[in-house]
This record gives C-alpha cells, sequence and structure tokens, in this order.
C-alpha cells in the first residue's frame, strides 16, 4: 500500500463518520499479513487469530493516538509484534515455563500444530529459528521471510539499525550451526 493510500486509510480511520468503513479496509488489507507475521511468532494457528484479533482491538482503541510519525503499516506491525510477544509470555507464565526452555515449549507448539504443512527441511528450519532468542528469532523472520528493511524493522522494533544487523547475523549464524550440527 503506497504512503498516499496509507494517509487516506488514517484519515478515514479518524473521521467518526466513516471509521467503520475505514477499519474494514484496514483489515482487508493488512489482515493477512499480519496474521502470519504473528504466527511465525506464535507459531500454532488459532493462538495466531486470537492476536490478530486482539491487535485489532487495540488498533481500533488507539487509532486517535496514532501520531503519524511512523507509517500505519510500521504501528500495525509494531502492535501486532508486542500482541504476540504479550501472547508468548502469558502462555509461558500460565504453564510455568522458564527462558530456558522456552525453545522446546515452542518446538512442541510447532510439531503438535495440525496446521503446519511443511516438509521435514523446514520442520528442521523452523526449530533451528525457535532456538533463537526470541528478539532474534524476530529479527530474523522479518529479515529472511518478509525481507522487511532494516529501517523499517527499526522503526517497528525500536531499535537501531545496527543492532538489527547484529541480531540478524547473529541468528544466521546460530541458524547454521543448529542445521550443521542437527543435520
Amino acid at each position: 500500500m503506497s504512503q498516499d493510500a496509507e494517509n487516506k486509510l488514517v484519515k478515514g480511520l479518524q473521521d467518526p463518520k466513516i471509521r467503520q468503513a475505514a477499519f474494514s479496509e484496514l483489515v482487508k488489507e493488512f489482515g493477512e499479513t499480519l496474521y502470519w507475521q504473528i504466527r511465525k511468532i506464535v507459531l500454532r494457528h488459532d493462538d495466531a487469530n486470537d492476536v490478530l484479533q486482539n491487535t485489532f482491538i487495540k488498533v481500533w482503541t488507539s487509532i486517535d493516538s496514532f501520531r503519524g510519525d511512523s507509517r500505519l503499516s510500521t504501528w500495525l506491525y509494531r502492535i501486532a509484534v508486542n500482541e504476540a510477544i504479550t501472547f508468548l509470555n502469558k502462555q509461558r507464565a500460565q504453564n510455568n515455563v522458564s527462558i530456558d526452555d522456552a525453545d522446546t515449549f515452542l518446538v512442541s507448539y510447532l510439531e503438535g500444530d495440525e496446521y503446519f504443512d511443511g516438509d521435514e527441511a523446514q520442520l528442521k528450519l523452523q526449530k533451528a529459528i525457535l532456538t533463537l532468542p526470541e528478539k532474534q528469532r524476530i529479527v530474523f523472520n522479518l529479515k529472511y521471510f518478509d525481507e522487511m528493511k532494516y529501517e523499517d524493522m527499526s522503526e517497528v522494533l525500536e531499535t537501531s539499525v545496527g543492532a538489527l544487523k547484529a541480531s540478524y547475523h547473529h541468528a544466521v549464524k546460530k541458524i547454521e550451526e543448529f542445521l550443521s550440527t542437527d543435520g
């Protein structure tokens, strides 16, 4: 979506007369993209749907506070990523999972997901990704799968470009190491 189209959509969202129609357009335009970003973090289809719904609720209730300092799409990504991280933290707490066991916890999610349709190589790559610390995993997913530019990622994750490049580099090295020793 172009910057002009995003600006027009924001104006519609902030106008009480056409807010509902603009919000429907926002959901139609960004729903699938946000779903897949969330899904890469929480892994399970049903959980991703719940987090996506929470994301849109948060967007609906806070659209008036959107200042336009970043693109609408960047703001939406930031909300979606934060909601997904919050969800995972709640899941870990409910299941008494320590940070050290988080990757095992997520691998069990991945292996138990009836909607996962990847082959053995894809499963191995996903397991490697799950061994990464949460921030590296998100950076890797945004760069590798979504081909997001570091500058855009910097806005979404509120981190410097240099730190993101370092995180991505470390993530790639850890994944390569996992795949060479595990495969």
